[in-house]
This record gives C-alpha cells, sequence and structure tokens, in this order.
C-alpha cells in the first residue's frame, strides 16, 4: 500500500466537551486517502460535526492526532474549505459583495476561482447577485456558503449535511458540481448526513459513527464486499460468520454477517444494500467495526517490526 499524505488520518482521536459526562468521539483511528468522496454518516449527535470542526482547525482534540494532508489541521487550513450547518454569512451583503469580499480574503492564497464560485451561485437559474443574504431561504444560502467553498479551490472540503436544505434540483446540481470538482481536479470532499440516500449516489468512500466511534471505514466497494445478506432456516455457524443483525423472516431468518467461509445449511446468499449495511450495524453497536485496506491508518497498517528497525536505524 503506498503511503503518500492522506487527505485526513486519525489515530486514537477523542474530543470531550466539560459540559459532557460522554466522549463526543472516543479513540477514532481512520485514514482517508487523496481523491475520493467521502460520506460521513450517523444518526444525529454521533460527532459528525465534531469530526469535521477538528479536520478544519476550529477545535483541538483533547486526545490523539489528526493530520490534514500531511499537516496539522491549523497548517493545513488555506487548502481546506469548510461549509457549516449554520451556513454563518454576513447578512447585510449582497450575494455578489460576499463573493468579492472572499476573493480579497483568498487573494494571498493565489487560489480563488471567481468564475468557479460565480457558476455555483448564479448558474441554473440561480440567485440574484443583487439578493440581501438576510432575504434568502435557508437552501439559497446553502448556495452561498457552497460557492465560496468552490471558489477557494480547495484540496479538501468538509461539507456538514450540505444536502439538508437544497430541493432536488439543487442536489442534483451540487453532486453534478462536486464529482466533478473530484475528477477533474482530484479534490478530496468530506459529506456528513443522517440520511444514507443523500450520499449512496456520489460517494465512493464512507465513514459510519455512532456513539462517538468509528464503526465502519473504506472504500463503499470494499465494505459491501465484506457483508453477505443470508435467508433461510438453519443455524448460522458463528465460527464462519460474523453476525451483525439477525431477524425473523417467514419461518426462517435474515441475517447481515461478514463471512469468514461458506455458510454451512441451506441458505440464500445475496449482496445487501448500502443502507441494509449501515442500518444493521447502526442497530447492533456491539458488532465489531470494520476498516477495510485504504481506510486503516499507517500506524496501525504497518508492523510493529518495520517502526521498531526504523526507529533504531
Amino acid at each position: 500500500m503506498s503511503y503518500a499524505a492522506a487527505a485526513l488520518e486519525a489515530t486514537g482521536l477523542g474530543m470531550s466537551y466539560s459540559r459532557r459526562k460522554s466522549a463526543v468521539l472516543e479513540d477514532c483511528s481512520f485514514r482517508l486517502p487523496q481523491g475520493h468522496i467521502c460520506a460521513l454518516v450517523g444518526p444525529n449527535g454521533a460527532g459528525k460535526s465534531t469530526l469535521l470542526r477538528l479536520a478544519a482547525g476550529l477545535r483541538r482534540p483533547t486526545r490523539g492526532t489528526l493530520n490534514v494532508l500531511g499537516r496539522t489541521p491549523a497548517q493545513a487550513r488555506e487548502l481546506v474549505a469548510y461549509v457549516a450547518q449554520s451556513k454563518p454569512l454576513h447578512p447585510h451583503l449582497s450575494v455578489a459583495d460576499t463573493l468579492r469580499y472572499a476573493a480579497v480574503l483568498n487573494r494571498s492564497t493565489g487560489r480563488w476561482d471567481q468564475p468557479a464560485a460565480e457558476r455555483i451561485a448564479y448558474g441554473d437559474e440561480g440567485l440574484d447577485p443583487g439578493a440581501k443574504i438576510r432575504t434568502l431561504s435557508g437552501g439559497q444560502r446553502t448556495r452561498v456558503a457552497l460557492a465560496l467553498a468552490f471558489g477557494k479551490r480547495a484540496e479538501l472540503m468538509l461539507l456538514d449535511e450540505p444536502m439538508a436544505d437544497l430541493d432536488p434540483l439543487a442536489r442534483k446540481q451540487l453532486t453534478g458540481a462536486l464529482m466533478s470538482a473530484a475528477t477533474e481536479q482530484g479534490t478530496t470532499i468530506v459529506m456528513s448526513s443522517h440520511v444514507i440516500a443523500e450520499l449512496e449516489g456520489s460517494c465512493d468512500f464512507l465513514f459510519l459513527v455512532a456513539g462517538g466511534r468509528l464503526r465502519l471505514g473504506g472504500e463503499i466497494e470494499e465494505v459491501m464486499s465484506a457483508h453477505t445478506l443470508l435467508t433461510g432456516t438453519a443455524a448460522l455457524d458463528t465460527s464462519r460468520q460474523t453476525v451483525i443483525e439477525q431477524r425473523p423472516a417467514g419461518r426462517g431468518s435474515t441475517a447481515l454477517v461478514r463471512s469468514h467461509g461458506e455458510p454451512v445449511g441451506e441458505w440464500l446468499a445475496e449482496r445487501p444494500t448500502v443502507e441494509e449495511v449501515l442500518l444493521a450495524h447502526l442497530s447492533n453497536t456491539e458488532a465489531p467495526p470494520l476498516l477495510t485496506g485504504d481506510a486503516t491508518p499507517e500506524s496501525v497498517q504497518r508492523p510493529q517490526s518495520a517502526r521498531s528497525q526504523e526507529n533504531a536505524a
């Protein structure tokens, strides 16, 4: 496996707030290679927004480490575009003034792309350039915030619930723009949502967070290939399958499993959907977590003997 600088790489990452007894994030270790569109999914309160704020450099972890594009979050800030759920925009500026102000703020980086920002803001029967931010609907404010993110031409885009306020047409347009950015510019994109269907068609990588812990991570195809949906009447051999969820189905049962061999007995084996896998893991938080190869951080993936030899050298 090649270990070029990852877009995100965490080891033992944890975050606690003094007002909460339990940790918001706890012992999260993962790796997101560059160039992917990653779905960050989980229920409300799972820690998704906290993870994005840590990556954006707006918070410091209380435990562990998080590297962004091979740097600390603070060092990588100019290379990162972050869109928060609240979409904090100046209410008295017009849409056009907001884009012009962003261009001035980003002048020193030499990366600002005014045409890209305007395509998101004004294209496809978009916004009135003269409209004041305070007069815009939630979906329109989201469009302005996304225009700023695209204009920054960031290497990493962190989008917190970007689809929530958008109508179906705007969601389709955003999905197309994101996929173009990833394909043409190599931009890495992380989008959070608690609605699985919003992200399934556009993402090729996923992280599932629940209860502050990472439950699943990796390329979607690899995560799905690791699971099988079994339907039948025989008893499951748990030495051959790790049972994630099992429920009655007619006279038998249906089980989502991670298989370590062929099932014993008459079972109908099918490929599960993304939603079936994610919901099963959310229903059973005691199921063992799974990180596929590319999602495993270097500190975990590389053999201890190799690290020891390097330290000795």
